[in-house]
């Protein structure tokens, strides 16, 4: 089965990616193929470059060929990204300071991305 996760609500990536869902993928036992995780609001600061859990998961992630994407306007209102809120939705907003592998996008971007792989389930957490 393939799932893609949102993490939306305060705490997400804290509690449930990085002391759940991110050791299981790492021991190979969750049970589920992650094709896609979409973060918002500060569930994105995990994300930062040299933040442990988020260089975890980039590695994860380039071995499994998943999506990581930080909501465009959530990055761009924390300086982790580069160019301006007219830019949000369109896919032209760049993520920075963020660790390999992860793109900056709305939305429109995040389902083109997953139906190249589509999931069974998407998952807001």
């Amino acid at each position: 089965m393939k799932v893609a996760y949102v993490f939306a609500t305060n705490m997400a990536s804290t509690h449930k990616l990085a002391t759940m869902i991110l050791p299981q993928l790492e021991q190979n036992i969750h049970g589920a193929e992650v094709v896609g995780m979409m973060f918002f609001d500060d569930n994105i600061f995990c994300l930062r470059r040299t933040d442990p859990v988020g260089e975890r998961l980039a590695k994860v992630a380039a071995e499994r060929g998943m999506l990581l994407m930080v909501c465009d306007q959530c990055a761009l209102r924390r300086h982790l990204a580069e160019g301006d809120f007219t830019q949000c939705g369109l896919g032209q907003v760049k993520p920075k300071g963020l660790v390999e592998g992860v793109v900056a996008g709305c939305f429109p971007q995040f389902y083109a991305a997953v139906a190249v792989d589509p999931p069974a389930y998407v998952i807001t957490l």
